[in-house]
């Protein structure tokens, strides 16, 4: 029997985002139902740009999962709790190209409405469209340690930005 969700409105998302992305990790994914990849992420956030609630991603082009979010115009954020941290870490160290992570994790993939991927073992799903995307240039680092230490090898993220246009939260 498939896991029941709801749709809540963004704003009453209560969790602290900071712990969200930065300890907890989520699952970046795009793609459909038939080709899809998905990868863990803990570098983001939530806002309010352009009047639109909006998160924000980095995605390194040598990803697997950058291809699938370069060629959809959605991805979806999915968050789980502690118990599936294993499943976080294989995803955030293997890549699609040499494994199935579903098969490896035991993921259980669902579709939006919208046709867009998240698991039936999330605690929280935001479905996001993506709206800007720039890369990250060494010449607009102000504080030039960081680049040097979190790009040694000269291989800088994409930002995307993307406004959330449905969360779902687990019913249990």
């Amino acid at each position: 029997m498939e896991k029941a969700f709801k749709n809540i409105d963004v704003k009453l998302i209560k969790d602290n985002t900071f712990k969200l992305i930065g300890t907890d990790w989520m699952l970046i994914t795009a793609g459909t139902k038939s080709s899809f990849n998905t990868m863990t992420a803990s570098w983001g956030g939530f806002g309010i740009l352009w009047d639109k609630p909006v998160t924000f991603c980095f995605i390194r082009p040598q990803r697997y999962t950058y291809e699938f979010v370069e060629k959809n115009d959605f991805f979806t954020l999915t968050f789980f709790e502690e118990k599936y941290r294993d499943i976080l870490e294989l995803c955030g160290t293997k890549s699609g190209r040499d494994i199935d992570k579903i098969k490896a994790t035991g993921l259980v993939p669902l579709e939006t409405e919208r046709g867009n991927i998240y698991f039936e073992q999330a605690q929280m799903v935001l479905e996001c469209q993506k709206i800007y995307n720039d890369d990250i240039k060494p010449e607009n680092f102000i504080i030039s340690e960081i680049e040097t230490r979190i790009y040694p090898a000269r291989d800088y993220h994409r930002l995307y930005i993307a406004e959330i246009i449905n969360a779902l939260v687990s019913k249990e």
